[in-house]
């Protein structure tokens, strides 16, 4: 396995980041996920706006994204496999003890990992931690994830694969690592942005290619929606078979069905949407 650590390919073995990097002492850190099909990335370039986006907002230096493009090539080109999370990280560098930043300059490591398709439904469960819609990093998808490992471990322990959050005003959210689409009267809705949910690649894309609406909802949607589905990188589209105690049916519903089969022909049809 080969990735990409400060401007060059590198065994997995030999690649090193100083244990004073920001991202690892504070968390000072971005990263994007892209699925990759065959050697190919998906929605590429929207992935790269986002990244821009989150280093903006964490006040890192502007990435060269035509570096980070040739890095994903290469190490795309280095590891050949079907279907592979790249994962593109980005961090403050060496810096000292501290939440101050160093002179160093950034540190960019992408590598890759295999995976397989997601399983066509899921268990979700809702957690008793909230999203802060005003916070600091609301919006940016940054490497300060322990709330969601302690989400997820919960949910893992619960027979599911995904934690659903409320936001401090009791609004339904977003999970740990996906956005979530609820059905209600044949029409699909997902909280909006503001609500604190991140702006996620293939939650724009399924709100483009299907019509849903950006709808502020209460938690409790979930306990009467017709059908929920979440959206992710690696989801694409799954359909939600019990959140919690409600058991909804274990095959995706009709409007769920449609628009898993929308994602798949749209995203075929074009790998950078």
């Amino acid at each position: 396995m080969k990735l990409w650590l400060d401007g060059g390919l590198l065994d997995i073995e030999s690649a090193r980041v100083s244990v004073l990097d920001h991202g690892l002492t504070v968390g000072d850190g971005i990263f994007e996920t892209v699925k990759a099909i065959d050697g190919r990335p998906f929605a590429l370039t929207r992935h790269l706006k986002r990244l821009a986006r989150s280093a903006h907002g964490l006040g890192l230096p502007e990435p060269d994204l035509d570096e980070v493009r040739r890095a994903c090539a290469a190490v795309l080109d280095a590891n050949p496999m079907p279907l592979g999370r790249l994962r593109i990280t980005y961090t403050g560098g060496l810096s000292p003890l501290g939440s101050d930043r160093g002179e160093h300059g950034p540190t960019l490591v992408v590598a890759l990992g295999e995976t397989s398709r997601r399983a066509d439904s899921t268990a979700a469960i809702t957690v008793p931690w909230t999203r802060n819609e005003r916070g600091a990093l609301t919006g940016l998808k940054t490497t300060s994830y322990a709330e969601n490992v302690v989400a997820l471990a919960r949910a893992r322990e619960q027979g599911a694969s995904e934690a659903l959050f409320a936001n401090t005003v009791g609004q339904l959210c977003e999970g740990t690592g996906s956005n979530v689409f609820v059905v209600l009267d044949g029409e699909i809705h997902t909280p909006p942005i503001p609500s604190g949910c991140l702006a996620g690649i293939t939650r724009a894309l399924t709100v483009e290619w299907t019509g849903a609406k950006e709808t502020d909802l209460p938690l409790d949607v979930l306990e009467r929606a017709q059908e929920i589905f979440l959206t992710s990188t690696l989801r694409d589209v799954q359909a939600v078979h019990r959140v919690d105690a409600r058991e909804l049916p274990g095959t995706p519903g009709p409007v769920t069905a449609k628009a898993m089969r929308i994602f798949d022909e749209r995203s075929g049809d074009d790998l950078d949407p």
